[in-house]
């Protein structure tokens, strides 16, 4: 069901309109948001963290070689003959081949690797997370254009309404039926609509420019929107189900347990670090002196230990550090946990809030069509003045504004707890 094919067609005929659905908004928004970009450049930098700590299980390796010139060297050789003159070499190549693989670290390299793994899958949660957000602020901008598009629509039907009865009012202010004071009345509310439906339309232009802008759409499209969703057909569920779902679902939620998950590993690692390291470790060497000497397939083979005597007397600080690290973590859990609650808690009476308000606003439009219609006939019949008739008009278009908006507000109110319990973007994209 569309709502703007006329106001477009009357206020934007040389330009063409593009349908938009709540589905289609939030699809455009998140491939264009620039936040889920640089959440994707996070995570590509956390899966080359886990890389990185992969690539530290296996083996290093190195080479290097030099070219040395030599100036007055003296050589003493252990078992030169006497009298024989020492050679006095001028230049000297060598190169060295070596490799080390590391075979016990005190368990910091399988610490780190699922650190990382963990870490980058706190990065993806967070990731997620901000698509609800982005998916609830193209809710809530296409609510806006919604609401701004209906405002143009009720006073543009207004306006005509009180067009046509200036008309008859002039014919009748000609004939000498009426005052000419009474019609000047009724034209300045003509006026004063006209007036209204000029901000309107200013409000509309400014939120649809929003709301391209929101989606990464040319500036100068003008948008077609798909009522549907101020139509909601699932029934509300009781309040536990939503905090229920919102524990379980919310993955800013689910990164900080991962993130508790990631440091408690840090904490093992810190601890690790205390041990010795053992690494296996082989090479070859060759080298030449001319006139002197001469090495070839000189290979080598060893174990090294290393182990920081500082461990004995320093505090470990990366440890403490660690654990730290793990309380902020574990508090802040806690607290986004009693915020959601209490989030869901507000967003669930709100909800209940909007449903009452547009059955209020029914009732009162209702009510204000009503009382202008008996205002109609009893100043058609003498009986109320056009003060009293021009009074129970503007209280109709109050009436009309005001059940449009609410229909909005209680759908944006419904998608708001569905936000907060972690289901907006999985419900409104199925």
């Amino acid at each position: 069901m569309s709502v703007l094919g006329l106001l477009f067609s009357l206020t934007l005929v040389a330009q063409t309109t593009t349908p938009l659905s709540l589905q289609k908004a939030i699809q455009l928004s998140i491939a264009h948001s620039r936040y889920l970009k640089i959440d994707s450049a996070h995570i590509q930098s956390a899966m080359a963290d886990v890389q990185e700590a992969k690539d530290k299980k296996l083996p290093d390796a190195s080479i290097s070689g030099s070219y040395l010139r030599l100036f007055g060297a003296d050589v003493t050789m252990a078992n030169a003959q006497p009298g024989k003159e020492a050679p006095s070499p001028s230049q000297a190549v060598y190169g060295i081949a070596n490799v080390t693989m590391p075979i016990y670290a005190g368990g910091r390299i399988k610490y780190g690797i699922e650190s990382a793994a963990l870490l980058q899958q706190a990065a993806q949660l967070s990731a997620e997370n901000n698509k609800e957000k982005i998916a609830y602020n193209a809710t809530q901008a296409l609510v806006n254009l919604y609401k701004a598009a209906m405002a143009v629509v009720v006073i543009q039907e207004n306006l005509q309404a009180s067009m046509a009865r200036d008309t008859q009012f002039s014919r009748l202010e000609q004939n000498g039926v009426m005052a000419r004071n009474d019609l000047l009345k009724a034209q300045l509310q003509t006026s004063n609509i006209e007036l209204s439906l000029l901000d309107a339309q200013s409000n509309l232009q400014l939120a649809n420019t929003n709301m391209d802008l929101l989606l990464g759409l040319p500036e100068s499209t003008q948008l077609q929107i798909d009522s549907s969703f101020t139509e909601l057909n699932s029934p509300l569920l009781p309040f536990e189900e939503y905090e229920t779902m919102a524990l379980k679902q919310r993955t800013d939620l689910q990164s900080l347990s991962v993130q508790q998950k990631a440091s408690a590993l840090l904490i093992k690692s810190a601890i690790a670090a205390q041990y010795p390291s053992l690494a296996l470790s082989g090479g070859y060497i060759a080298g030449k002196i001319p006139n002197l000497i001469t090495v070839t397939n000189a290979m080598n083979i060893g174990l090294g230990i290393k182990y920081n005597l500082g461990n004995l007397w320093k505090k470990n600080t990366t440890l403490e550090k660690a654990k730290a690290s793990q309380n902020i973590l574990l508090a802040n859990e806690g607290l986004l946990a009693d915020d959601i609650k209490l989030q869901i808690n507000k967003d669930y009476q709100n909800q209940l809030l909007a449903y009452k308000k547009t059955e209020v606003y029914k009732k009162a439009e209702q009510q204000a069509a009503e009382n202008y219609r008996i205002t109609k006939n009893k100043y058609d019949n003498g009986l109320a003045t056009i003060t009293e008739l021009l009074d129970a008009n503007v209280m109709l278009l109050q009436a009309r504004l005001h059940i449009s908006a609410a229909r909005a507000d209680a759908a944006l109110a419904y998608y708001k707890l569905l936000e907060t319990a972690g289901m907006l973007y999985q419900t409104t994209t199925k």
